[in-house]
């Protein structure tokens, strides 16, 4: 039985009707591009950044959700360590792959992986192997073309000797290229600093007073020494190393020393931190000191310093007082240095102690015993008188 079609309908399929609904569908979506006619997201262009956020990992890549449905993958090798869930990195878009659906990513920063004497340029991030090391640098091979880098550009820091680096493949930026003289000249430097800015921007908006932190002596100077926290340094100033006097950082750490350190003072706009070692480290001392130092107590100290007026004596780690010339000795003496030397452990009786002004004062001469009494003229035994020698003649 026909389908009824009603009048209406005929007039649809009439000659010429057709045309004029298909003028009309283009008049309405004739300039919409099939992403905003279907609704799906315009693909960012390639080389484009994009910052996105490891959602799983593979034998051999990793998938990075970028934002809305934009999906993507990179290499794991252009991850110096396998990332975890959840964290972010920025990447470089290569191209999108329509068969897979996804973008092929590469990590902001990571070696290029296809790289010639036709496609190598300035500014670009190459994997080299070390091979040697002369006067002036490092010898390396970047995919079988021989290249060099400077001494300087291969730390942040002087590295006295660049032998530690043959055999080892490093990242670095190209900064020239000579096709005709086949020359390389690499930087790994440039990497390093740029890691390390990022670094310190970030470190910057985590540190806050009070923290307690991990880091490494980079550098010792007479007033403190200089803490690299993971890419920012702080200065620990020789008046927050101990509880105890200490003139010079070098008395209490070394380079390459790794401490724990207390954030005193972040100033992000100068990019300064204060950090402490003395108040990582444990109680102030002081805070206990009236139950041990009472004035009579019997103690040793050693001697830290020696002054024209006494000497200074530390009695345990952080506490320190001084011993005046008066109570060096029973007798009468010019310099204290005439009986004592730093270094000297000497017994001592504390005389006063004050803890909220932090000084104590000993006395050496009164922890020893009272010297023995000279005798008296009066008492001393009169002198045998000697029988006279007569000259000549007989003894009567």
């Amino acid at each position: 039985m026909a389908k009824h079609i009603d009048e209406k309908d005929k007039e649809k399929f009439r000659p010429g009707a057709r045309d004029a609904v298909d003028a009309q569908v283009d008049a309405l979506f004739g300039g919409l591009t099939d992403e905003q006619l279907y609704g799906a997201e315009k693909l960012p262009e390639e080389g484009a950044m994009k910052k996105g956020r490891v959602v799983s990992l593979g034998d051999e890549e990793v998938f990075i959700d970028l934002g809305g449905k934009s999906q993507g993958v990179a290499a794991l090798q252009q991850f110096e360590n396998v990332p975890e869930i959840g964290e972010e990195f920025e990447f470089e878009i290569e191209r999108y792959d329509g068969s897979e659906g996804l973008l092929i990513l590469r990590r902001k920063g990571a070696a290029a992986s296809d790289v010639s004497w036709e496609t190598l340029e300035v500014g670009q991030i190459v994997e080299a192997a070390v091979t040697g090391v002369n006067k002036g640098g490092l010898e390396l091979d970047v995919k079988g073309m021989r290249a060099f880098m400077p001494a300087g550009q291969v730390e942040i820091f002087h590295v006295p000797d660049l032998n530690q680096f043959i055999n080892q493949k490093l990242t670095a930026e190209v900064t020239q290229v000579e096709r005709a003289g086949r020359n390389i000249v690499l930087s790994r430097r440039n990497i390093l600093e740029r890691q390390r800015e990022e670094q310190k921007k970030k470190l910057l908006e985590e540190l806050a007073p009070e923290q307690i932190r991990r880091g490494t002596v980079r550098a010792i100077m007479d007033f403190g020494a200089f803490i690299d926290l993971g890419g920012v340094d702080g200065l620990l100033h020789v008046s927050e190393l101990s509880f105890r006097r200490v003139r010079n950082a070098a008395e209490v750490v070394k380079v390459g020393d790794v401490l724990d350190v207390k954030v005193l003072k972040v100033d992000r706009e100068a990019g300064k931190i204060s950090l402490s070692l003395r108040q990582a480290r444990g109680v102030d001392p002081w805070t206990t000191v009236g139950e041990n130092y009472t004035a009579g107590t019997q103690l040793t100290g050693r001697v830290t310093k020696i002054e024209t007026f006494g000497a200074f004596i530390e009695v345990e780690e952080g506490i320190e007082g001084l011993l005046p010339i008066s109570e060096i000795s029973h007798q009468r003496i010019k310099h204290p240095s005439d009986m004592l030397k730093v270094g000297d452990t000497i017994k001592l009786m504390v005389l006063s102690m004050d803890p909220v002004a932090r000084r104590l004062s000993f006395s050496h001469r009164q922890a020893l015993k009272e010297p023995e009494a000279a005798p008296a003229e009066a008492n001393a035994p009169a002198p045998k008188k000697k029988k006279p020698q007569l000259r000549g003649g007989l003894d009567r």
